[in-house]
């Protein structure tokens, strides 16, 4: 198999990541079109312009919006599809792997059970996002930022100034996650092989899986601690720069130096930016993850199988 998680969605699921692709570009073709829409309405209510102009806008701003959230639901069904597919794909190979084995130890046991039933669901559902949903979100910003330059660089750049320490923190929390990450999947690993162990033994005293229950918990707390300071940490982020785009647009929309419509658009556009900024640290938290899952499946094919694993059977066209 390839020897990561991306490799395995390039090489099995190819030709449906080009389709993905394609509908996630004409989804963010799409962001930035609401925010001037929005903008123009904005003007012409300040301006006391013509209601027949601001309907016909108002129409537009409806007509594209329906437009982006039926691609987004083609896109996402589409994404559930190729996912469930690469899980089915991972379960055969799996069962392949294990059946290849012959004879196997209660560890080797709890390792099939750990992977077939629990360890391929976040690596299968990866597939689904792991090309469209990178390009979707960083389209979004690109298109964003984009409009939101041209608009006024230097209220764009300012408020755009609270986003660097998060390429700072990020990737620190992110590292801690990851480790207890792994570190969470050999334990119930361990404590799989440790259940059907006791269950040939008929060891019904239950006292061997105090320690490994109670690592698995704080290894759990220990991830939600981390990635709620995290979306903490950028929330407040965020909040800063739209006080930011608020004030000094503001002060600048009172001076005359800049239209209203231009202050909401920006302060607007700052939403748009937040939220893709955040789904792409979450896919970033979520790859870094699922890559080291997809590593120990590896492994763990190679155990069960005792010799390298294969490719994998290819999903359903």
């Amino acid at each position: 198999m390839p020897r990561t998680i991306l490799g395995y969605a390039l090489r099995c699921t190819g030709r449906h990541q080009a389709g993905l692709a394609l509908l996630s570009i004409a989804v963010f073709l799409l962001s930035a079109v609401p925010l001037e829409l929005q903008r123009r309405i904005v003007n012409a209510i300040v301006e006391h312009g013509a209601l027949e102009t601001i309907v016909w806008l108002a129409a537009a701003y409806a007509g594209v919006a329906v437009a982006e959230q039926s691609l987004k639901l083609v896109l996402n069904v589409y994404r559930g599809w190729v996912a469930e597919d690469s899980v089915r794909s991972l379960r055969t190979t799996a069962g392949e792997a294990a059946a290849s084995a012959g004879d196997s130890t209660a560890a080797d046991a709890g390792v099939e059970i750990a992977v077939m039933l629990e360890e391929v669901e976040p690596i299968g559902g990866f597939t689904g996002i792991s090309v469209s949903e990178p390009l979707l979100q960083a389209g979004i910003l690109v298109s964003v930022l984009s409009y939101m330059l041209f608009l006024d660089a230097g209220l764009a750049l300012l408020a755009l100034a609270f986003f660097v320490p998060q390429m700072l923190f990020v990737p620190l929390l992110q590292g801690a996650i990851n480790r207890r990450a792994q570190s969470r999947i050999l334990t119930k690993r361990g404590l799989s092989g440790d259940i059907v162990n006791a269950a040939l033994t008929s060891n019904h005293d239950g006292g061997w899986a105090r320690e490994p229950i109670a690592r698995v918990f704080a290894l759990n707390m220990g991830i939600y601690k981390l990635k709620f300071t995290m979306n903490l940490l950028m929330n407040l982020m965020h909040h800063s720069a739209v006080a930011v785009a608020l004030g000094v647009g503001g002060w600048l929309a009172l001076e005359g130096r800049i239209e209203v419509g231009t202050v909401v658009a920006m302060v607007s556009g700052m939403g748009k930016l937040n939220d893709p900024w955040g789904d792409l640290v979450n896919w970033g938290r979520e790859f870094s993850v699922v890559d080291v899952k997809y590593r120990l499946f590896v492994e763990a094919l190679e155990r069960l199988s005792g010799r390298p694993a294969g490719r994998p059977s290819a999903p359903a066209a």
